[in-house]
């Protein structure tokens, strides 16, 4: 498992920063991390007071090893998109589910259904394919392998996931950049088609 220090963490808190200085005194839309298929979530809502930190620092304390996907993977490897949600991959295995209901608690965080409604932070509530979660910094997906991703197979990509350490010893998992790039042509929206390009585009000839 390779192991990066810092910087891609660096890049994200400067992201997050910018996302919530740009959401500052925007009215509301009405449109969360569901609604963002084109322009993406830093159009909606979930942009407003993004921070995706507390969350990721209560993830950390858990002990479960939860791999960051989505935009904020797309971010700690160089994108320039700004983004308003937070996306996670675990193994799902029921063993760990308590401890990861027990870190959503902690960070204040919601499960919902897809209308919005709360759902219980029970652990057999993440053990769907897809818990949607909203929580005072960030909302987004939490997902299982489970969940079609077309043809791949993103039990692998938990393996494959880089890992980035601050100087207080924060570690976040997040998801290769040839992975990432993956995911994205397999949901074929047009901001996956449009970010799966940019990281493409940084790659060595």
């Amino acid at each position: 498992m390779d192991q990066m220090i810092d910087e891609p963490l660096d890049r994200l808190r400067a992201a997050a920063r910018r996302t919530r200085e740009l959401a500052l005194n925007r009215p509301s839309t009405g449109l969360s991390h569901q609604d963002a298929d084109v322009v993406g979530t830093i159009g909606t809502d979930d942009a407003i007071g993004f921070d995706p930190f507390p969350l990721l620092e209560a993830l950390h304390r858990s002990g479960v090893r939860v791999v960051v996907i989505g935009q904020v993977a797309g971010i700690m490897h160089g994108s320039t998109e700004l983004t308003g949600d937070l996306d996670l991959l675990w193994d799902g295995t029921p063993a760990h589910a308590p401890a990861l209901a027990a870190a959503f608690t902690s960070a204040d965080a919601q499960l919902i259904d897809d209308k919005g409604n709360p759902v219980p932070n029970h652990p057999g509530s993440f053990l769907r394919p897809k818990a949607q979660f909203t929580s005072p910094g960030a909302s987004g997906d939490c997902c299982t392998p489970a969940l079609p991703w077309g043809d791949l197979q993103v039990q692998e990509f938990l393996d494959h996931a880089i890992t980035a350490v601050d100087p207080g010893g924060l570690e976040v998992h997040y998801v290769s950049r040839q992975d990432l790039i993956r995911m994205r042509r397999a949901l074929g929206r047009p901001k996956d088609l449009r970010r799966a390009d940019e990281l493409d585009s940084q790659l060595p000839a």
